[in-house]
């Protein structure tokens, strides 16, 4: 299949390059970035040899529309301006928050601007893989939604709903390519510091619809973010009051069952501690739980790599899905560590 990256030559399009290169049935066809246009990849990806004397191409819709499938990964609001200049037939996977949410008013509140509508939610271990299957256009979970959500939802039907507390930690690579001075060396070396405090993360809305509808309820998170001085993974915590009997025995057992046909989910044995260097350039996520009995409250801890499950690994996963091929295709690699 013939397929593009617009949006290369950021941090997730770079990954989203670095794993379809190695993908037996995704022939990358077309790779832009913009303003970056004219630029050897290299330049920007200097791991990525095999693309060594290539170019960042304009973004052009003909070229666009040249694919069997492309993979958006540009700035909120920059899909949405290239939508309707695509082919009906071109699948598509966009990596951006513009088609994540369905309520008008949460993307008004989180991101501003016009609402572009909303597209399947791909987050394939929560939404059936034939709904993902028959869609032409999905819309890639956010990082830290997808690690929030994935820790909890296997324990909805034991838990209040309304009172779920989250501090994550994620690395500066989730922040974007673009220069800040809070993100420069000097500032993120030897600090952890809380960013977007006080429930004003854009991920919020979208945790809480994607839980919402698997729980078939009102599901409300109390989410704080931290920004970590490393370049990439993230590390979620995530405690719930548990309103039912449930003990730690029975709450593993749910993990397991829920994640038993996963591909790339894993409750740790019990006395292992996810860690981000160990899902590190994978689309793995690691999960472990625990019970305080002190406050009764189931406390899960997750790691994922935001580059890759938490980005162009599901992208990739998802695109999987929409073309009938196996979910795992190209995705094998486990973490470095």
């Amino acid at each position: 299949m013939k397929v593009g990256v617009i949006g290369a030559s950021g941090y997730t399009g770079g990954e989203l390059l670095r794993l379809l290169s190695g993908h037996p049935k995704f022939n990358l066809n077309y790779i832009a970035a913009g303003n970056n246009a004219g630029e050897l990849i290299t330049l920007l990806h200097p791991q990525l040899t095999a693309f060594s004397g290539q170019k960042f191409s304009q973004t052009n819709t003909t070229e666009i529309n040249s694919c069997d499938l492309v993979f958006i990964a540009l700035p909120h609001g920059e899909s949405a301006k290239l939508i309707s200049q695509i082919d009906a037939r071109v699948k598509i996977v966009d990596l951006g928050a513009d088609f994540r949410l369905s309520n008008v008013k949460d993307w008004e509140k989180y991101y501003g601007g016009v609402h572009a509508g909303s597209w399947l939610y791909g987050l394939p271990e929560l939404v059936n893989h034939k709904e993902i299957a028959i869609a032409t256009k999905v819309a890639n979970p956010g990082c830290y939604a997808t690690a929030i959500a994935l820790s909890i939802a296997p324990v909805l039907a034991d838990i209040d709903t309304s009172d779920i507390v989250v501090v994550a930690a994620s690395g500066t690579t989730g922040a974007g390519r673009s220069a800040k001075v809070n993100l420069l060396g000097s500032e993120v070396m030897n600090n952890l510091t809380s960013y977007k405090f006080g429930g004003v993360h854009q991920h919020t809305p979208e945790i809480e619809q994607i839980l919402s509808e698997f729980a078939k309820s009102a599901v409300k998170i109390s989410f704080t973010p931290i920004l970590a001085p490393m370049p990439r993974g993230i590390l979620a915590t995530v405690t719930a009051k548990i309103t039912t009997e449930s003990n730690l025995d029975s709450l593993r057992s749910k993990y397991s069952h829920f994640y038993l046909k996963s591909k790339f989910v894993s409750l740790l044995p019990a006395n292992q501690m996810p860690m981000t260097s160990a899902v590190l350039g994978s689309n793995n996520v690691q999960i472990q739980i625990a019970v305080d009995t002190h406050v009764n409250r189931i406390v899960i801890s997750t790691a994922i790599d935001n580059l890759g499950k938490g980005a162009a690994g599901q992208a990739i996963q998802n695109a999987n899905l929409m073309c009938d091929f196996p979910e795992d295709l190209g995705l094998h690699a486990v973490g470095v560590r």
